[in-house]
């Protein structure tokens, strides 16, 4: 292919987020462009050049992609310099719509020719004959790449020698692509979504000819530094390392003329085989349509699908099963209508049958789990059929024990705070950053985490210390440097926990920018890190700059960065994860993620009785069977959609940034708005910029204390001047039918998911443009008096906020005694002796009476958890001491939910006697 001519507009891509946006975009608009011409319109000269830029931009990318092929794409390149435009026209418009509409995938597409019917020519894709080929791509397709620097004669032959090999018995079909550097495979499998193999030869170069700009970001993420210094032997390991970094899930195969054994040895956990000088086309074929098969195979949901189809007597629960007792019915006919006789006929309590059991895996759904192991990178997967709620739960009381301190996020899920009651845990309560502009919380800097531990030190209570519990990400998007955050921990307390609530972050493992800040990526990197000698000599340095350190000093030791003796950490990190909120699964599917060290000789056993405890003997096997398929298309397309939902959410994000209308009432805060300064080291305030475009965010991600999920779209409302609970109910559901999760006082939180499309992206952009049409006409049509009005509501939700309170402290009652004072609670004490009425009282909120007993001196102490939604997590637990500051907050609290708080009724607190009874015991 001839080298594309570097005419691009560099301000311009800088535009787009992704070069698979730009690609789409790009061939739309030769699409247009090249109609207009065939079509006789006007301005031919100016889009005639138009068309030569077009192409030109697309001539490096295209190589990266085996439909339309280089090939194709000369062919485009010949008919335009001999001005066959007509012709030239017809082709781009059936490559523009088969890429758009996925259908090369299934059916080959012929470009010459005119259209056969009018629906073809507007889809601009035509038919053709059936044969073996179109039977192949019935199945499912995917691409392969081969790094080899080949001539184009000599890669047609292997095309058409791979092409042979095909096989009716093959489950999936697959094209080859050729690339001649190392450079170009690495921006083709971070460019081109459907490869699913690489092939790497020993015979390419180092450096790509191509130079598009937007292609530049995928080689500064793969950190090869130095590698023109390696001997070339070297090219092809480093090439694979480097690859399984940006995309684990595909399958490398590795071929070398050097010593087969060794390059074997050292390529184990990256390369699926490795072969000798020439392969085996066969052999080869049959590789790689087995390792696309091993990840397309879904033991449990395989196994529902053979038992439904088995004609079985019932003779045990469950009337629904084969839906016998809707077939027979008279009256729910219709639910059997609705749903479909499917889901009945897979409805069982049986585990025999070719099922399995839940509670004691060992067919099925044990394949399953590991096969999601896998795909997660954990050393061991737990499914579960009751929400993450129960991960929470299972997790904690399988590791903490009565008396055990752990550290714990107040800002988490209401679940950790229950989990903490039945494992009698001492709870430290750690409070995240706040955002008081917006009426919600960040997330622990990691110096509040670092001072309770060194504090805990001080007191002599280290070897109590059990575990850390944080939410990442957080509901508004606040994600941790997970390295980070377990390297200085570990520094102080070797061997501690971590839990992770990867509730709303499951998808994370399947975008590389994402991957890096996930538990499990972090766990096996840290292990590794600790492994090596470079990290052996870095903590020798860093013992020789700390050796006059006093360990009392906690300033001294906050203000410096903290490293793990290598002899002593211990990687134990756990991660559960609502599969159902960010992948495919059904209600309440999620998967408990253990990288654990000491999982075997010290918790496995608790675990499995944590397990059994809060897991049902009746676990809903549609559920199971939906993880299992959820695990199956995150393996094959978890990066594409991934890639595609943090797309949409920075098309939504530029579009309101941009349009002048929207403007003028609503604005998206950025990681300059929610996380401070302080906490971001790379200085960027937008990822997206109205001047730069797309910033450099990839850097951001890797050194910055906090970042920000870009599908979390934090849309702030004030200057309608509703608030966010009325904005979403009454405006965006109510009139539009638009969903959204959660409300701050002035903001919605909007969130793509991999099932987000452009249409649904530009259905809000249309309703947000309606509504600030609507709120501008009305604005002008108010009088003097209304406008005022309308100017009071702006004020209270943009500068009369509620007050952020931080967790003010446990009573002496519930901490624990006999030993140096300190922060934590026993939350489990105060739970219980709630049970007991007589130990309770209720104060009103609204009048003096509250006020008058503490102002009076008196501990006002919660009987209960007071948990308001938003922001949804508990404001007081029980054993905690009111503040003036809580009082407050929940005085100016405008929202209709509020769990354990009776407004009639007023707060649930503990009466003085109980407390003074407590405290002598």
């Amino acid at each position: 292919m001839a080298k594309a001519k570097k005419i691009y507009n560099q301000q311009s891509l800088s535009h787009y987020y992704n070069a698979s946006q730009f690609r789409i975009d790009t061939w739309n608009k030769l699409k247009s462009t090249t109609r207009q011409i065939a079509n006789g319109g006007t301005n031919r000269e100016k889009n005639i050049e138009k068309v030569r830029e077009l192409l030109a931009y697309l001539a490096p990318v295209e190589i990266y992609w085996a439909f339309p092929g280089s090939q194709v794409f000369q062919q485009l390149v010949r008919d335009e310099q001999l001005e066959e435009f007509d012709l030239l026209a017809n082709k781009v418009s059936r490559i523009a719509s088969a890429l758009l509409s996925g259908e090369y995938r299934r059916k080959h597409i012929i470009l010459d020719g005119a259209a056969e019917t009018e629906a073809e020519r507007d889809s601009g894709i035509e038919s053709a004959p059936y044969t073996s080929f179109d039977r192949a791509r019935k199945r499912p397709y995917f691409e392969v790449l081969i790094v080899d620097d080949l001539t184009n004669a000599q890669a047609e032959s292997q095309r058409a020698a791979l092409a042979g090999m095909r096989r009716d018995e093959d489950r999936c079909t697959y094209a080859p692509i050729f690339v001649p550097s190392l450079d170009d495979a690495l921006i083709a499998v971070s460019f081109n979504h459907s490869i699913q193999s690489v092939v790497i030869r020993f015979n390419f170069d180092l450096h790509s000819e191509n130079g598009l700009p937007v292609l530049s970001k995928y080689l500064r993420d793969t950190k090869l530094d130095g590698i023109d210094d390696v001997d070339s032997s070297e090219y092809g390991i480093i090439l694979a390392d480097a690859i399984s970094r940006i995309r684990p899930e595909v399958d490398l195969f590795l071929v070398t003329d050097q010593s087969v054994e060794d390059v074997a040895g050292r390529v184990g956990k990256t390369c699926r085989r490795v072969f000798y000088n020439s392969e085996d086309f066969f052999e080869l074929h049959l590789n790689i349509v087995r390792g696309v098969e091993d990840r397309y195979k879904t033991p449990f949901f395989t196994a529902l699908k053979t038992y439904s189809s088995k004609p079985t007597g019932v003779f045990h629960a469950l009337p629904i099963s084969r839906g016998k007792s809707i077939i027979k019915s008279h009256w729910i006919q219709d639910m059997g209508e609705f749903y479909g006789i499917n889901i009945f006929l897979a409805e069982t309590s049986s585990t025999s049958g070719g099922l399995d059991s839940l509670l004691e895996p060992s067919g099925p759904i044990k394949e399953a789990q590991d096969l999601a192991s896998r795909a997660f990178g954990s050393k061991q997967t737990f499914f579960a059929t009751n929400g993450t709620s129960t991960c929470n739960k299972i997790v904690v009381q399988a590791l903490v024990r009565p008396d055990d301190i752990v550290l714990v996020d107040r800002d988490c899920h209401k679940s950790h705070h229950y989990g903490m009651v039945l494992a009698g845990a001492n709870v430290v309560y750690l409070d995240s950053y706040p955002l008081s502009e917006y009426s919600m919380y960040g997330a622990v800097p990691l110096k509040v985490i670092k001072e309770s531990l060194l504090k805990l030190r001080s007191e002599g209570k280290l070897d109590r210390v059990k575990m850390l519990l944080l939410t990442n990400c957080t509901f508004d998007g606040v994600i941790y440097n997970v390295q980070r955050v377990m390297e200085e921990c570990l520094a102080i307390k070797p061997d501690l926990v971590f839990l992770w609530d990867e509730a709303w972050f499951g998808f994370a493992r399947f975008g590389p920018t994402y991957r890096q800040r996930t538990a499990m990526f972090s766990a096996a990197h840290l292990r590794e890190r600790y492994k090596s000698e470079s990290y052996r000599e870095e903590y020798t340095r860093y013992q020789d700059e700390t050796a006059d350190l006093d360990p009392d000093d906690h300033e001294a030791w906050l203000s410096r960065r903290l490293y793990p003796d290598p002899d002593q950490v211990r990687i134990r990190a756990y991660a559960t994860q609502s599969t159902h909120k960010t992948l495919t699964s059904l209600r309440q599917g999620s998967m408990i993620h253990v990288h654990d060290q000491d999982f075997k000789s010290k918790v496995e056993e608790s675990f499995h009785e944590a397990y059994m405890t809060h897991t049902s003997t009746s676990p809903n096997y549609q559920i199971l069977a939906s993880l299992d398929v959820g695990r199956r298309q995150v393996e094959l397309e978890g990066f594409e959609l991934v890639q595609k939902q943090v797309e949409m959410a920075m098309v939504l994000r530029q579009t309101v940034m941009t349009h002048p209308q929207l403007r003028k009432f609503f604005r998206i805060l950025t990681v300059g708005d929610m996380v401070p300064a302080e906490f971001r080291e790379s200085g960027i305030q937008s990822y997206y910029d109205l001047e730069q475009g797309w910033n450099d965010i990839w850097n951001a991600w890797e050194i910055d204390e906090f970042c920000l999920d870009a599908t979390r779209i934090t849309l702030y409302v004030g200057q309608t001047g509703m608030d966010g609970d009325t904005f979403k109910n009454k405006v965006l559901m109510d009139k539009y039918g638009i969903q959204v999760n959660k409300t701050s006082r002035n903001s919605v939180l909007f969130m793509t998911n991999i099932g987000t499309t452009r249409s649904s992206v530009a259905y809000l952009i249309e309703v947000l443009v309606k509504i600030a049409n609507d709120l501008e006409q009305e604005i002008e049509d108010m009088s003097p008096a209304e406008r005022r009005i309308h100017e009071l509501k702006v004020k209270s939700v943009v500068e009369d906020l509620p007050p952020l309170p931080d967790f003010s402290r446990f009573h002496d009652a519930f901490r624990p005694s006999g030993e140096l004072p300190g922060d934590e609670g026993d939350s489990r004490t105060a739970f219980f002796l709630a049970y007991d009425a007589n130990n309770c009282e209720y104060m009103s909120l609204g009048d003096r009476s509250l006020d008058d007993a503490m102002e009076a001196g008196r501990d006002v102490v919660s009987a209960s958890f007071i948990i308001p939604y938003p922001p949804g997590f508990p404001i007081l637990v029980p054993g905690q001491v009111a503040s003036m500051e809580i009082i407050e907050f929940l005085r100016k609290l405008d929202v209709k939910e509020i769990h354990g708080y009776r407004p009639e009724l007023g707060l649930r607190v503990f009466t003085e006697e109980a407390i003074q009874h407590q405290m002598k015991r």
